[in-house]
């Protein structure tokens, strides 16, 4: 009996959770609607199957439950209740996928009026192309993809010469007029998907998939990448601004042709080259790995990164020069920074790319020549044990795989982690403290904390440096239990 009140109140408490939640979807800021109409009669048909299974285990519960003296009758088979779930199961499946199929095949049926947008993707960054004055868009081919022509488009064909080229993550498109959305990739699988415009679709390598849709509100609506597509996907983002009509068109003007760009390439100087060096990282997705401004990322940041010396993985040091970074690019495994893991692949750029890419690091700032190594900066004067920690962490990269908000990382977060009890990958239990932390510093493959892969490189630092780490992730056990520790009637 006890079971069947139990799946009666889950019954209950479901159909009341799916009419007071506060959650609903965000209005469609397109014309498919028709999307989440599709999306409800799914939910609908579902939750009838699932009210009327429950309910019936129910039944079946409290109507067969074992008495003393009555056996179970023997049934091998009844053709009238086959019967009766294969026309109601079907009726139901038919229901589910009718609208589906109505709304997709509205979805790729694109009006003639439709103005024409190439979406591409690369690991980890989107780019576009519109059509020019002609209202046609040139032929493109991956025979000729190269620096100076990152979209492929052919230099021979009339039509591609006045297409306008949006070489970074941002686009813009005109409010109340169709859009045919191109969608093409230049390596893996993608899938582009904005949410409140209520797109999505799979971006196949060596195909062109397509769909329309009519922006119906201005705004800024974020570019998701939906499919999995490498270590550099959780940062695979861009923006849709739709706009009013002129000024997108005033926005299109300002961009360039890609018969510019190919005269921009043919008249080399430092701007060009430095131009040319941002395109090269744009379309390469270098930029989803390693930051110009400073802050921590998967890889080692630019800034002030020429000149600097560097430890490596395998505790020896080199300066970041023209030949070691000509090396990084082409062999990017040869000699691993340490702290950062082995997930940058080989790049094939021309000595004149390599060149570009050089001189934008360059230009970013270059480090005095008495800069020690990053493991092994003086500390400031009054600067206590932690916030050296709290340095290190950020020059040795920890900061790229740990965080230290609470939010999940490609490694633990360090947030409460000191004192707390981990489970091991195989299946055994570990306390984390200083034993621990020496250890998965020195030896981080010796104990894996279950649900995180094996990808971080041993360091080999100095008792000096380990013990400030090891203070840093200390001061960040507190963190959760500070607000408990304040004066009744004072803010924390």
């Amino acid at each position: 009996m006890a079971i069947a009140i139990v799946l009666i109140l889950i019954v209950i408490a479901s159909v009341l959770f799916d009419i007071l939640a506060p959650w609903q979807a965000t209005p469609a800021a397109s014309n498919w609607g028709s999307i989440d109409t599709t999306l409800f009669i799914t939910l609908i048909i579902c939750g009838i199957f699932f009210i009327a299974i429950t309910v019936f285990m129910a039944v079946a519960v409290m109507r067969y439950r074992h008495k003393d003296g009555v056996r179970a009758a023997y049934q091998p088979e009844s053709k009238k209740l086959e019967l009766w779930l294969i026309i109601v199961t079907s009726v139901g499946i038919a229901a589910m996928l009718a609208p589906g199929l109505v709304v997709y095949n509205d979805f790729i049926r694109v009006p003639k009026d439709a103005y024409e947008l190439e979406v591409v993707a690369q690991q980890w960054q989107w780019a576009f192309r519109f059509p020019g004055q002609d209202a046609k868009l040139g032929k493109s081919d991956v025979r000729f993809i190269d620096s100076a022509n990152p979209f492929g488009l052919d230099p021979k064909d009339p039509a591609g010469q006045d297409d306008v080229l949006v070489m970074n993550n941002e686009v813009r498109l005109p409010l109340d007029r169709p859009v045919k959305v191109l969608l093409r990739s230049k390596d893996v699988l993608h899938d582009f998907y904005v949410p409140q415009i209520r797109s999505k679709m799979d971006m196949v390598p060596g195909m062109v998939s397509y769909f329309w849709f009519t922006p119906t509100k201005t705004g800024n609506y974020e570019v998701l990448c939906a499919e999995y597509c490498g270590v550099g996907h959780y940062n695979m983002r861009g923006h849709m601004i739709v706009v009013e009509q002129d000024v997108f068109d005033q926005w299109l003007k300002g961009q360039p042709t890609f018969a510019q760009t190919l005269t921009t390439a043919a008249k080399p100087s430092r701007d060009s080259v430095l131009e040319k060096g941002r395109q090269l990282v744009e379309q390469h997705g270098c930029k989803a790995c390693h930051s110009q401004d400073g802050t921590a990322s998967l890889g080692p940041g630019w800034k002030g990164l020429y000149g600097r010396t560097e430890q490596l993985a395998d505790g020896t040091r080199v300066q970041v020069d023209e030949a070691y970074l000509k090396e990084s690019i082409l062999d990017p495994k040869a000699r691993l920074v340490q702290g950062y893991p082995p997930v940058m692949v080989a790049y094939t750029l021309n000595d004149d790319e390599q060149g570009a890419v050089i001189a934008l690091i360059k230009s970013l700032g270059t480090a005095r020549q008495d800069d020690e190594p990053s493991t092994g900066e003086a500390s400031a004067p009054g600067e206590d044990l932690a916030a050296q920690g709290q340095r290190l962490a950020g020059s040795l990269g920890c900061l790229a795989c740990h965080s230290v908000d609470g939010n999940k990382g490609i490694g633990p977060s360090w947030l409460g982690l000191y004192g707390k009890t981990e489970t091991l990958a195989d299946d055994t239990s570990v306390k984390v403290d200083e034993g621990y932390l020496k250890e998965s510093v020195l030896h981080p493959n010796a104990k894996i904390v279950k649900g995180f892969a094996a990808v971080m490189p041993p360091f080999a630092p100095s008792d000096k440096d380990l013990n400030a780490l090891i203070a840093f992730i200390k001061s960040k056990a507190n963190t959760e239990t500070d607000t408990s520790k304040a004066e009744p009637g004072k803010q924390p």
